[in-house]
């Protein structure tokens, strides 16, 4: 069985489609033009803005002209993550899906079902002819995963709607009200170099792997292991006590994504290598104790690498690596209002060593502005003592609850009539464009809801499949039930 062979066809057909496409963050030119094109094979408006958002607008049925108009909205762009052992290129390859009982897989790399299973159903409906609806449009953005900058160049004026339907949460059952907003970090340290004496030191590459990752904001709760704060915590020791000197630093790739994987280029002196093995068995099972439950496949490796002569300073690299340590990371408070939600939060999510530079990115997250400006202030500080400088850019806002939502109630009759429970009522510890949009568009009445996905942001990444067929219903009946103006 394929996902071809999946109900509901029409969303499943879809998505196929888009895992043929690829579309990694900032690279999604393809699939903006199979979206473009898609809205003018039906006869419908269709509209590319200048960043490349794409507009479809579809009339209302007959009988229907009178309902408020929703605007359908998601984003197009895909997390690319892969497993170390697996060749995919995320900007020529397709995305190779599997059915796995309830579940559809990528096999070893990202699914793209983050928000292509949302934006797959937005594109059923432009195709159906028996679905009835008021008014609608499709809105569907660029580059929501690392900046949300499709929705920041979204011009006032340009839709038309008065209720938005976002499709781009992660549990089924569950309709979102709010999200976090966000802000980007990027620190520098300036280190210099120097030279190893030959023959006195064996280079070696110190690896962290085997960390389950996942979706900065959704799994930030779950207390997984952050590969690049693991490694800063096995080498401080080493340039400490061991003598150890340090050659190069890079771990993650992407803000929004916990990273999996780091390593460092080290050189241990020819006499400290026993001493060394015996250090990072011992830390090793440590880290298999305290992620026994979390992230039970951690794995700790060092294997001999190319020699080299150079390393960076030994006072310098200790000073880069305990400010990466001391980094504010993971959850930093609980909301007091939502039980269960994360408030503020700091993804430690791509460190990387570059010219004389010792350079740590982060997503930081929170609710509450003044909370996330509080963790700014905090991490310009742990910088500023180490010697280097933060810069701070892509702040984007939270998304403030509204329990009075008219589209709220309405969704929340709809889905009781469908399947006998009230769905719950929550907001999200991530990042929803519904915040920037209500920016530009404050008369909007918004909701989020989508169908389960598992590990976004990670190869783990799976969608559920009766979740989708449950969704899809749920999306077509609101559609017809949506008040009058």
């Amino acid at each position: 069985m394929t996902v071809k062979d999946l109900n509901p066809s029409c969303v499943w057909k879809n998505f196929y489609e888009l895992t043929r496409i690829p579309r990694p963050s900032k690279k999604e030119g393809k699939a903006v033009e199979y979206l473009y094109n898609f809205g003018k094979s039906l006869g419908l408006e269709t509209i590319r803005d200048e960043i490349g958002n794409i507009i479809i607008r579809k009339p209302a049925t007959p009988g229907m002209e009178n309902r408020k108009g929703v605007i359908l909205q998601g984003h197009i762009d895909m997390v690319p993550q892969k497993n170390s052992d697996v060749e995919h290129d995320f900007e020529k390859d397709p995305i190779e899906t599997r059915v796995d009982g309830e579940w559809v897989k990528a096999c070893g790399t990202t699914l793209g079902a983050d928000n292509g299973v949302g934006v797959s159903m937005a594109l059923s409906v432009l195709e159906s002819g028996e679905l009835r609806h008021g008014p609608l449009e499709v809105l569907v953005t660029i580059d929501e995963e690392t900046g949300m900058t499709g929705a920041r160049a979204l011009k006032p004026g340009i839709l038309q709607g008065e209720i938005l339907i976002n499709l781009d949460s992660e549990t089924e059952g569950e309709l979102y009200i709010g999200c976090a907003g966000g802000l980007d970090a990027t620190a520098e340290i300036p280190y210099r170099t120097t030279g190893v004496p030959e023959g006195k030191y064996f280079t070696h590459l110190l690896s962290v792997a085997n960390c389950k990752g996942g979706h900065s904001g959704m799994d930030i709760i779950l207390g997984r292991a952050n590969a690049n704060k693991v490694l800063a915590r096995v080498l401080l020791p080493l340039l400490r006590d061991y003598g150890v000197r340090l050659v190069s630093v890079e771990g993650g790739n992407m803000r929004n994504a916990i990273p999996r994987e780091a390593e460092a280029v080290i050189q241990i002196p020819q006499d400290k290598v026993g001493d060394v093995d015996q250090y990072l068995h011992e830390v090793h099972v440590c880290l298999l104790n305290e992620y026994r439950v979390t992230d039970p496949q951690i794995h700790l490796g060092l294997r001999s690498a190319s020699q080299v002569h150079t390393a960076i300073e030994g006072s310098d690299a200790i000073r880069c690596i305990q400010a990466l340590l001391a980094c504010p990371e993971g959850v930093e408070r609980m909301s007091d209002q939502m039980p269960g939600l994360v408030e503020t939060s700091n993804n430690t999510a791509i460190v990387r060593t570059e010219d004389g530079r010792f350079i740590i990115k982060t997503l930081m997250r929170s609710s509450v502005d003044s909370a996330k400006e509080l963790l700014a202030e905090r991490m310009r500080a742990v910088m500023e003592l180490a010697g280097g400088t933060v810069a701070f850019e892509g702040g984007y806002p939270g998304w403030a609850p509204d329990n009075t939502s008219p589209i709220l109630h309405t969704m929340k009759s709809v889905y009781g009539k469908l399947y006998g429970k009230e769905p719950a009522v929550m907001a999200i510890h991530a990042g929803l464009e519904c915040g920037i949009l209500s920016g530009a568009y404050p008369h909007l009445d918004m909701v989020s809801c989508g169908p389960t996905i598992m590990s976004p942001h990670s190869p783990d990444e799976r969608v559920n499949i009766p979740s989708v067929e449950k969704c899809w219903n749920f999306l077509k009946a609101v559609l017809e039930d949506i008040p009058e103006k």
